[in-house]
C-alpha cells in the first residue's frame, strides 16, 4: 500500500467540508425551517426528526455491510460516496424546497424527504469514514487523515453557522422560504464538487480490505469493555448539549435578542462559536496539553463549558442578555471546550480498544468506531425531539408571515426560551462529568502502560 501524498490528505480534507456543511444545514435548521417558516408543529417535526435519525443509525451498519462486499473498477467506496453524493444533494434541495401545500400534505411531504435524506446521507457518509483504515498503512497515517478529516468537517459546520442566515436574508429578498432554497442549492453544488474532487483525488487500493460490525456486534462489544462505554456515554451527552444548543439559539436571537438586524447578530456569534470550535481543536487543545495530562484537559474543558452556559443563564437572567459582546465570550468558551472534547473522546474512544484487546485478546477497533456514529446519531434524535417538546411547552408562535414583523412571545415563553437553551445543556454536560470523573479510569499513564504490555505479549507470542 502506497504512502499517503499531500495531494491524498488534501482531496480527503475537502470531502469532509462539503459533507459536514450538508450536514449541518441539515442539523440547525430543518427544525427551524419547518417550525418556524412552514408552520408545522414542532413535536411533531422533532418526533420525525427523531424516528428518522434512530433508523439512520440502525441503517449505518447494514450499509457498511453492502460497501465492504461491494466489488467494482473504481473501487469499494468510490461508486457508494459519488451515488450517495449526488442522490442527498438533490434530496437536501428538496428539503428546502418544499412545495406549496399545507397540514396533512406538508407532514407527509416532510416525513418522506426527511427520511430519505438520511439513507442517502448514510450511503455517502459510511464509505467516507470507512477509507480510513482501509488505505492507510500505519498508525500515524491513521491518526494524520482522521484528524484532517474532523478538523476540516469542524471547517464545514461552522461554514454553514457564519453564513447560512445571512444568505437566507440577501438571497430570500425579504422571504425566508425563497432564501432557504437558494442556500440549500448552494451547498448541494458544493458538495456534489468537493466529493467529486475527493473521488478523482483519493485513490484507493484495490486490495483495501474493509472490517464490518452488525448492530448485535457493536453492543457485544460495548458491553465487555467498561472504559468503552465510559467514552460512549460521555459522547451522547456532550453532543446531546450541542444539539439542544445549536436548536434553540435561533429562536432566541430571533425572537428574544430581537431587532431588525437579528439575522446579523445571529451569525456574527455563530461565526465567533465557529472559529473558536476549531482554535480549541488546533490551538488551544495542544496549548494545554503541554501543561496538563488529556484526562485532566477533558475535565477542564467540561468545567469551563458549564461555567460558560452558567454565565449565558445569569446575563439572561438579569437582562444583559441584549448585549451581543457580552453573549458572545462565554459563548466562544462553550463552543472552543467543544471542539476539544471532541478531539479528546476520540483520543479516549482509540484508548478504549486498547484496553479492550488486553482484556479479552480481540481488537474490535472497526466496531467500537461505528457505536460511535450509531449513538452521535442516536443523541443528536433524541436531543432534537425534546427541543420539538421544549418548544410547544413554552408555547412558542412560529412566524410563517413572510412580510409583517417577526411575531412577539409572551414573557413565560421567553424566560421558557432562556432556561432550556441553558438550563438542559448543563445538566447534561453536569452529568458527563459525574460519569468521566467516577467512572473513566485510562490515564496517559494508564494508556501507555498498556500499549507496552500488548507490545510485550506480541513479542512473546
Amino acid at each position: 500500500m502506497m504512502e499517503l501524498t499531500g495531494k491524498q490528505k488534501a482531496a480527503f480534507g475537502i470531502g469532509a467540508v462539503g459533507k459536514d456543511m450538508v450536514y449541518a444545514l441539515s442539523a440547525s435548521y430543518v427544525m427551524y425551517y419547518y417550525q418556524d417558516v412552514l408552520g408545522l408543529s414542532a413535536t411533531f417535526v422533532g418526533l420525525i426528526l427523531m424516528i428518522a435519525r434512530v433508523f439512520d443509525a440502525l441503517n449505518d451498519p447494514f450499509m457498511g455491510v453492502v460497501v465492504a462486499r461491494t466489488r467494482s473498477r473504481w473501487g469499494r467506496f468510490r461508486p457508494w460516496l459519488f451515488t450517495g453524493t449526488v442522490l442527498n444533494a438533490l434530496v437536501l434541495y428538496a428539503m428546502f424546497a418544499a412545495p406549496a401545500v399545507e397540514g396533512a400534505g406538508l407532514m407527509v411531504y416532510f416525513t418522506v424527504v426527511y427520511i430519505l435524506w438520511g439513507v442517502t446521507y448514510t450511503m455517502m457518509d459510511i464509505p467516507y469514514w470507512s477509507m480510513i483504515p482501509a488505505v492507510t498503512r500505519t498508525p500515524k497515517d491513521r491518526e494524520d487523515l482522521s484528524v484532517v478529516g474532523r478538523t476540516c468537517a469542524g471547517v464545514g459546520s461552522a461554514l454553514i453557522a457564519m453564513f447560512t442566515m445571512l444568505l437566507v436574508g440577501v438571497l430570500g429578498g425579504g422571504s425566508e422560504r425563497q432564501g432557504f432554497k437558494m442556500v440549500a442549492l448552494i451547498v448541494a453544488v458544493i458538495f456534489v464538487a468537493a466529493e467529486a474532487l475527493c473521488c478523482a483525488l483519493f485513490r484507493e487500493n484495490s486490495q483495501s480490505e474493509m472490517k464490518t460490525a452488525g448492530v448485535k456486534e457493536m453492543f457485544r462489544a460495548l458491553l465487555g469493555n467498561d472504559q468503552a462505554m465510559v467514552v460512549v456515554g460521555s459522547i451522547v451527552l456532550i453532543n446531546s448539549a450541542l444539539y439542544l444548543t445549536s436548536n434553540f439559539i435561533i429562536y432566541f436571537f430571533k425572537y428574544d435578542f430581537g431587532g431588525e438586524g437579528w439575522k446579523a447578530s445571529y451569525t456574527l456569534f455563530s461565526t465567533i462559536g465557529g472559529g473558536a470550535q476549531i482554535l480549541g481543536m488546533m490551538v488551544l487543545y495542544p496549548l494545554l496539553r503541554k501543561k496538563l495530562s488529556n484526562t485532566q484537559v477533558f475535565t477542564f474543558s467540561l468545567i469551563l463549558a458549564l461555567a460558560g452556559y452558567g454565565a449565558l443563564l445569569v446575563l439572561c437572567l438579569t437582562g444583559f442578555s441584549g448585549s451581543l459582546l457580552a453573549l458572545c465570550v462565554p459563548g466562544a468558551a462553550v463552543f472552543a471546550c467543544n471542539g476539544m472534547l471532541s478531539v479528546l473522546t476520540t483520543l479516549f474512544l482509540s484508548n478504549s480498544v486498547d484496553y479492550g484487546q488486553l482484556r479479552t485478546g480481540r481488537r474490535e477497533e472497526s466496531v467500537i468506531f461505528s457505536m460511535q456514529t450509531f449513538v452521535v446519531k442516536a443523541a443528536s434524535g433524541v436531543s432534537v425531539f425534546l427541543t420539538g417538546i421544549g418548544l410547544d411547552l413554552i408555547g412558542l408562535v412560529g412566524n410563517t408571515d413572510e412580510t409583517g414583523p417577526v411575531a412577539v412571545q409572551s414573557a413565560s415563553t421567553l424566560l421558557g426560551l432562556r432556561l432550556m437553551m441553558t438550563v438542559l445543556p448543563m445538566v447534561v454536560l453536569a452529568l458527563a462529568l459525574v460519569l468521566f470523573k467516577r467512572k473513566f479510569t485510562l490515564t496517559d499513564q494508564r494508556a501507555a502502560e498498556i500499549v507496552r504490555e500488548l507490545r510485550d505479549k506480541e513479542k512473546q507470542s
